[in-house]
């Protein structure tokens, strides 16, 4: 009997402690696959899809409500009115305000927009690039060969060949709203497994051993 007292005082404090490691191990590399998602998470909305969506809706406020509201007020289009209402059509004073709006306001938050699709492609949720995309760096490409005709005072145009896509607010933001569901779930679950870990683990070991 001493010797199987023995046993027991050294190989139950054994299992224990493996057990304890491979606990840990696990809850550990379980952490660690939720903290690199997180981070993902966190990059895809600090560096593409937060900015992309604020830019967006600067721009569309700077157009809709200050601009169009000072020069092109009560909903008349700047550069399509009906044909039938010629003295809607803009103005030599509109269409130099447009210009001006267009390069000092509209362009800067164009060229940011290019930016950091261009340059944080790996960020993109899908695995290709979205046509809605394509089409608005396509689109501020046009725009940066229009100012430059501008500035050689060539005005033969007004708008680019390529307009502005339609749907790409309503698609970044789609985009924004699920990766902030998941970074809300991410940081839930690791929370909560810090703070309920050593619980579960006197849980579990209690369980092993009765």
């Amino acid at each position: 009997m001493p010797e199987h007292d023995t046993f027991i005082k050294v190989t139950v404090p054994l299992l224990v402690a493996v057990a304890t490691l491979w606990l840990t191990y696990f809850n550990n590399l379980r952490l660690a696959q939720r903290k690199e998602r997180l981070d993902l998470v966190d990059r895809q909305l600090r560096d593409l899809y937060g900015p992309l969506l604020a830019l967006c809706i600067a721009n569309r406020v700077a157009y809709h409500d200050a601009f169009r509201r000072l020069y092109r007020p009560g909903g008349i289009p700047m550069w399509d009115p009906p044909k039938d209402d010629p003295e809607n059509r803009p103005t030599a004073d509109d269409v130099e305000a447009f210009r001006l709006w267009t390069k000092e306001v509209f362009m800067p938050t164009n060229r940011e927009l290019f930016r950091r699709i261009v340059y944080h492609t790996d960020l993109l949720m899908e695995e290709s690039m979205p046509e809605c995309l394509l089409a608005l760096l396509a689109h501020i490409q046009a725009y940066e060969g229009l100012i430059k005709e501008w500035d050689a005072e060539i005005f033969m145009h007004n708008t680019p060949a390529i307009r502005f896509p339609g749907g790409v607010e309503e698609h970044i933001k789609e985009r924004y709203k699920k990766l902030k569901l998941s970074q809300a779930a991410l940081q839930g679950n690791i929370a909560m497994s810090r703070s309920h870990w050593a619980a579960r683990k006197t849980a579990k070991i209690k369980a092993l051993f009765g």
